[in-house]
């Protein structure tokens, strides 16, 4: 008798608890609803959950608020009026578990000052959006915090750089440094972070130019990658007045060695860590040499005929000699260069026919003057964070170098 009374007064509570739920649905006045509630309340068996799913924690089982602020966030993207967001966002500041985020607003998020890490972070984000970003207004408007928060000192997009007036070294002259560049990108990266605050230090006026080759000639053409990077440069800029040739895989390990022209052309590479610090032969004018404007174009430039390794610097050297511009070095107590490691590249097996033949080659303009002559296009030019870029797409070259050097023609 007993167990069928319980029986009873359960399905008594159970029915009352679905018709007061029911009737909810159907009562309009605040006050009814109200005043139904309560009962629902002290008889709901899913922890008080109040009406609308809506429910809130005692202070002694309070949980983090991490789902409070994740509801709110949600809600957020379908606020249209800027009171109601405003209101939404002061409670998700106060309980947000990210460190403050101000969310709704793009993620943006600063560090107090005595926890604040390097500022690379920002420059990355900031740097991505200037590929991005078509107008020159804001674009300059991106730059701003760029480069006041640039860990290379500053430098303008597209590798430039000029010191303050009262940083400025006693040379007036505006640099252009060229790099060619193949297959090398960790060789890159380490030069550009090594170089930066090198030629910051000296105090000059400069711009990188990284002049890399792709396309279907397998062997690397130094010469003439320097070639196109001398003649792109001075179309960006007319006014740069020495030129440093550099290989991407030298570091330059002393301050005192002076990136800048001197009267004559100046060999840098004096003293290099795998040549034991020392010069092989007095003639070299390989890894890194310095010529003003007048001097590259005096000598026409580089042949562009020497594509594997060996022979371009050689053949600089006797052009050098042919219009009696002497050679000069610093000292290799101070012109000392560590080099990267890296695999050798394929020797050129037609240097020796080249060199020999200089004279019919210079008589034919090989260099500068015929640069246009010898197969290849400018893919892209860009500027980048640290370097301004230039991607040449040089075609197959073996008919080419086996014209010349059996017929000497159509070259």
């Amino acid at each position: 008798m007993r167990k069928t009374s319980l029986r009873w007064l359960i399905l008594l509570q159970v029915v009352a608890t679905l018709v007061l739920t029911i009737y909810l649905h159907l009562v309009k006045t605040p006050g009814d609803r109200k005043t139904l509630q309560k009962p629902l309340r002290a008889e709901n068996p899913y922890e008080n959950v109040g009406y609308g799913g809506k429910w809130s924690p005692t202070g002694r089982t309070s949980s983090s608020s991490s789902e409070r602020v994740d509801i709110l966030t949600t809600h957020l993207h379908l606020v249209k009026t800027p009171g109601d967001r405003e209101t939404l966002q002061k409670s998700v500041r106060a309980e947000n578990p990210y460190e403050q985020v101000h969310v709704g607003y793009a993620g943006k998020w600063s560090p107090p000052r005595r926890t604040r890490s390097s500022s690379s972070e920002k420059v990355a984000v900031l740097t991505t959006h200037l590929h991005l970003v078509k107008t020159p207004g804001d674009r300059e408007t991106l730059q701003k915090p760029l480069r006041a928060e640039n860990p290379y000192g500053n430098v303008r997009y597209g590798g430039k750089w000029s010191p303050p007036a009262r940083n400025r070294s006693s040379s007036s002259e505006k640099i252009a440094v060229l790099v060619t560049f193949r297959d090398r990108e960790k060789h890159l990266d380490i030069f550009l972070r090594h170089m930066h605050p090198f030629l910051q230090r000296q105090g000059l006026d400069y711009t990188i130019y990284v002049i890399e080759q792709h396309g279907d000639e397998p062997t690397f053409c130094k010469g003439l990658l320097y070639n196109v990077g001398f003649t792109e440069a001075l179309k960006e800029d007319p006014t740069y007045d020495c030129f440093i040739f550099h290989d991407v895989d030298l570091l330059p390990e002393d301050d005192r060695n002076l990136y800048t022209c001197s009267q004559s052309p100046y060999h840098l590479s004096v003293a290099v860590d795998t040549l034991n610090y020392s010069l092989p032969y007095q003639e070299l004018f390989g890894g890194v040499s310095a010529l003003k404007t007048w001097h590259y174009k005096l000598v026409n430039g580089y042949s562009n005929l020497f594509c594997g390794w060996g022979g371009e610097d050689d053949d600089m050297a006797i052009r050098l000699k042919l219009h009696l511009l002497k050679l000069s070095r610093p000292s290799k107590d101070v012109a000392r260069y560590k080099m990267l490691r890296h695999n050798k590249t394929e020797r050129n097996p037609q240097r020796y026919d080249l060199l020999t033949h200089w004279i019919f080659r210079t008589k034919r303009g090989d260099g500068l003057k015929s640069l246009y002559r010898n197969g290849f296009t400018i893919t892209s030019t860009s500027h980048r964070e640290l370097y301004t870029h230039i991607l040449v797409n040089i075609h197959k070259r073996e008919a080419l170098a086996k014209d010349f050097t059996s017929n000497r023609h159509h070259w």
